[in-house]
């Protein structure tokens, strides 16, 4: 990061970096991630799924692991040379998909529970251990719906309420899926990227997604989480399944391990990672 950078993300809880993918590489993955949805389900290969049933978004589970063009996406930055993906799907909004609530946020002390998210800075360095990374493929413009957050929620010392900015998008038992809205209160920023953009977040921001409103176009988004390498329990010893590692290249079963804090990984070594 960029002094620039890390005191806004800090500052905030997010980032929108503009144009990081660029004409080749953004082409190669829109491509790649047209050929996945174009698939019948019957044809995924093992390890994926594609289910379109599920509320807010179209999944498209293990995306990353389609094809290439869509692992390659995959980066080592902003986790002090101790990285791990833990998930890469691709996600698709449509018209007519139910408002995505805010969730998220800060949970309660982590002498509650020590395996959930931190956010801190020590040494001059910000100490994060779920960090989102939203890769878009489509254009957003402003009323067009799609991503919100709650700026600085990643810092809050209180639950959020949900009886805050959207009451009626939460039921007593949950999501509420009859819920639509395109409404943004002051306090809440929706974000519009253009396709090649990256929006990073911690895990902790309270974030969620308004209604889709064009009915033309979609909005897709590969999503990489990651944590640091030594947070093994909490992001499970083995995230994919032998079918979905057998697809990857050796540079991304690096990345996708656990290990100890101690262990540096090859691929921190190298400047740029080159996928074989």
């Amino acid at each position: 990061m960029t002094p620039e950078q890390r005191y806004f993300f800090d500052l905030t809880g997010y980032l929108h970096l503009k144009g990081v993918l660029q004409e080749a590489e953004l082409k190669a993955a829109q491509d790649a991630a047209q050929r996945y949805i174009d698939t019948p389900p019957e044809e995924v290969p093992a390890g994926l799924e594609i289910n379109l049933e599920r509320e807010h978004f179209n999944w498209y589970i293990n995306a990353f692991a389609f094809d290439k063009a869509l692992e390659a996406l995959t980066l080592k930055e902003l986790t002090d040379d101790r990285p791990r993906l833990t998930s890469g799907n691709l996600m698709v909004d449509v018209h007519g998909k139910p408002f995505h609530p805010l969730h998220g946020g800060v949970p309660g002390a982590p002498a509650r529970n020590p395996e959930q998210g931190r956010y801190s800075t020590i040494g001059g360095k910000v100490q994060c251990n779920d960090l989102v990374f939203f890769f878009y493929l489509t254009d957003v413009y402003p009323g067009d719906g799609g991503l919100i957050i709650l700026p600085c929620s990643h810092k809050s010392h209180f639950d959020y309420p949900r009886s805050l900015f959207y009451p009626d998008s939460y039921t007593a038992d949950g999501y509420n899926d009859e819920y639509f809205s395109t409404e943004v209160p002051e306090g809440v920023l929706n974000v519009t990227p253009k396709a090649g953009d990256v929006v990073i977040i911690s895990e902790l921001v309270t974030h969620g997604a308004l209604s889709w409103v064009p009915k033309d176009r979609d909005r897709r988004f590969l999503t990489l989480r990651y944590m640091q390498q030594h947070e093994s329990v909490r992001g499970g010893l083995d995230r994919f399944s032998p079918e979905v590692k057998a697809r990857l290249s050796p540079e991304t079963l690096e990345l996708a391990a656990p290990a100890s804090f101690t262990h540096l990984k090859e691929i921190v070594e190298q400047e740029v990672v080159t996928l074989s």
